[in-house]
């Protein structure tokens, strides 16, 4: 397993309005990132800040707006919170009296598969100064000096009382050490692309063209990953342009592994004619990050393609278009000049929204994911699987268009 920047655990903050999730956020981060006011509806959109948690990983904190904001912008308000949901790996709860707000809140998250912890924020006297939360691994552990402990809630839910306005240091640890306990392990690791096929002192080669799509002066970020994590293996990363594979391949010493990028693959495994294994950085982030049942199983949902299908084209990063785009350019072209179809593509970017419509589309293409965490990466996937569409990535989609065409 490795850690890194992409996988950053998102822990949301959620309540209602006035219920001091702004000022949560200040307390642990020990600092005033978020705009406090007695004033309901301060917060309007989800406000994110970094923090780095001592011995353990950078997160990122996500401030919400109130669920129960009624103002003449409160619907809006509410959609970008609900949002939010599929983008984290954590979720506090935060409440001054527990009721049907919180309730549902709570009832939904559980629901979507984030844990949560419902985080009283109490009056400074409450709890004492020294005072740790009793937590012994199971949900629903009530926290010593809370005299308010809910009692109704579900499975999956922890808790915690803290003042989110005077508390100190000590609280704010206590706080801490219960989201480290709570996260989830695959919120802030993600296998190794390697694993189980790169050994120490192996050599593998790695193609990076250097185009229009390449950014100045840098790599892409799975070229990046793949080298420190080759290095981490004490392997050989070879780094060459398309044009220097024949001069590797000549040499006595063949390369264990070739990792091309996806639009090269045809002329790649072409190249290699056999004498090594091919595979794309997509397809490697594929299986690190994604889910290849799912993405083998949507595969087959290519050769059904007819005109007038729709296809979702989702992409995690948000870019000026080129006319050599992949997900919006090529893609299309290479998928449409494959099945001889008539297509229909809409592109989703970044962490938008997938359609209201999502189960009218008859795939969706997911990018490797190198930009998000496995978490987003994969609710989109769940999201596809529960609407019945069938889902499929980049790499493998390209592999299949280029060497079976």
């Amino acid at each position: 397993m490795v850690a890194g920047r992409e996988s950053k655990p998102h822990i949301g903050i959620f309540g209602r309005c006035n219920a001091g999730k702004s000022s949560l956020l200040n307390f642990i981060t020990d600092a005033d990132v978020a705009i406090v006011s007695p004033e309901g509806g301060t917060t309007t959109d989800p406000v994110a800040k970094s923090y780095e948690i001592l011995d353990f990983a950078p997160v990122v904190l996500i401030d919400t707006a109130g669920v129960d904001d009624f103002s003449p912008l409160g619907r809006e308000r509410v959609r970008r919170t609900m949002e939010v949901i599929p983008r984290i790996d954590l979720a506090l709860v935060v409440y001054r009296t527990w009721g049907d707000p919180e309730r549902e809140l709570t009832g939904r998250l559980v629901r979507s598969g984030v844990p949560v912890i419902a985080v009283r924020n109490c009056q400074t006297g409450e709890v004492g100064p020294a005072v740790r939360p009793s937590w012994d691994g199971t949900s629903g552990s009530v926290p010593a000096g809370d005299p308010q402990g809910v009692d109704d809630l579900p499975d999956g839910v922890f808790r915690i009382a803290v003042p989110a306005v005077g508390g100190d240091a000590s609280q704010r640890d206590a706080l801490l050490a219960m989201i480290r306990r709570v996260l989830p392990e695959k919120s802030y690791k993600v296998p190794s692309m390697f694993a189980g096929r790169v050994a120490a002192g192996d050599r593998v080669l790695l193609v990076c063209p250097v185009d229009s799509e390449a950014p100045a002066g840098r790599l892409i970020l799975p070229q990046v990953q793949a080298i420190r994590e080759l290095l981490d293996l004490h392997a050989v990363a070879l780094v060459v342009q398309p044009g220097e594979i024949g001069r590797v391949m000549s040499g006595g010493d063949a390369p264990r592994l070739v990792v091309t990028d996806s639009q090269l693959f045809g002329e790649v495994t072409r190249e290699v004619a056999g004498r090594a294994e091919v595979t794309s950085f997509s397809v490697l982030l594929a299986a690190a990050k994604g889910d290849m049942k799912l993405y083998t199983e949507g595969l087959a949902a290519v050769d059904r393609l007819c005109d007038g299908d729709r296809v979702l084209v989702v992409e995690n990063c948000s870019h000026q278009v080129s006319c050599e785009d992949i997900g919006r350019v090529k893609i299309p072209r290479w998928l449409c000049g494959y099945t001889g179809a008539a297509l229909e593509f809409t592109t989703v970017a970044g962490l938008a929204p997938l359609p209201d419509d999502l189960a009218s589309y008859a795939l969706m293409v997911q990018c490797g994911g190198c930009m998000v965490t496995r978490s987003q990466l994969q609710n989109r996937i769940r999201q596809a699987a529960a609407a019945g569409v069938p889902v499929t990535n980049y790499g493998m989609l390209i592999r299949k268009l280029q060497v079976e065409k």
